[in-house]
């Protein structure tokens, strides 16, 4: 038996973005056969909805919210649900931080301030991962591509939110071409997508009874396989990014803005 699980959900009122709270999720996902999901809401640098001029204490205390209502409604339904978030820089590459809690969120408001670098050792160092979520997505909003080939555990390679599948066919061929497991999640923000039959996920042959198992298996490569669409991860002769490219090693430093020299899609 494989266990199916969300990886990447937001909530209004949490997120700006979403339309769907926390426990309305729940009913759909039991009935497409889900084991839990993880809502990951909007961090601070990224679409959030919540005021930047809060203290942070109360800032923490109403992101968590989204996920604390999933978590109830959850329990009562029998839905496992675990707790994230993504965080975005400079408008263009997001990241979901998997394995730190509400406490340690609130011990430590340096978060709201960490570079791409700071970030993923102070989130391995705390226990946690670090996934890049849909790298190649390119919209209006979105300046540049940011490859963090060096701060990241994994690669979200199918993301139920990108309208071109050519950008989860070019971030599956990058997380092979750097040697990271690969993810998939919904990015839902309205609990119709899930109603509707259309979701992404993650199988695992362990079931999850914490996020730290969660970590632990994208730490270990030991992911069974992914929810998608059929032939998601084919390209079909696309290669197009055309928005500048920084690909960006452990450091954070910039050691390339030319996108083919990684040659990932061979």
């Amino acid at each position: 038996m494989a266990y199916l699980y969300e990886t990447h959900l937001h909530t209004a009122g949490v997120s700006k973005c979403a339309a769907s709270g926390g426990a309305d999720y729940i009913a759909g996902y039991i009935d497409r056969g889900y084991s839990g999901i993880i809502v990951t809401d909007h961090f601070f640098n990224a679409n959030c909805a919540l005021s930047r001029k809060l203290p942070w204490d109360e800032w923490v205390n109403r992101f968590c919210r989204g996920y604390e209502e999933a978590k109830e409604e959850g329990d009562k339904q029998g839905l496992d649900v675990f707790f994230g978030w993504e965080e975005t820089f400079n408008n263009s590459d997001d990241y979901l931080i998997y394995g730190l809690d509400k406490q340690w969120l609130l011990a430590n408001p340096q978060a709201r301030n960490w570079t791409r670098g700071e970030q993923y050792r102070t989130v391995r160092e705390a226990g946690g991962c670090v996934v890049q979520a849909h790298p190649f997505r390119q919209r209006d909003y979105i300046p540049r591509v940011v490859l963090s080939a060096g701060c990241v555990d994994a690669v979200e390679a199918a993301n139920g939110g990108n309208d071109d599948p050519s950008f989860d066919a070019m971030a599956f061929r990058y997380a092979q071409r750097i040697g990271k497991p690969v993810t998939a999640g919904t990015d839902i923000h309205n609990a119709a997508i899930v109603c509707s039959g259309y979701a992404f996920g993650i199988y695992s042959e362990k079931k999850l009874n914490c996020i730290e198992d969660y970590v632990n298996i994208i730490l270990n490569n030991e992911i069974t396989s992914l929810l998608t669409e059929k032939n998601r991860f084919d390209l079909k002769g696309t290669e197009n990014v055309i928005v500048p490219v920084d690909v960006r090693d452990k450091e954070d430093n910039i050691i390339s803005n030319n996108w083919k020299d990684l040659v990932f899609w061979k």
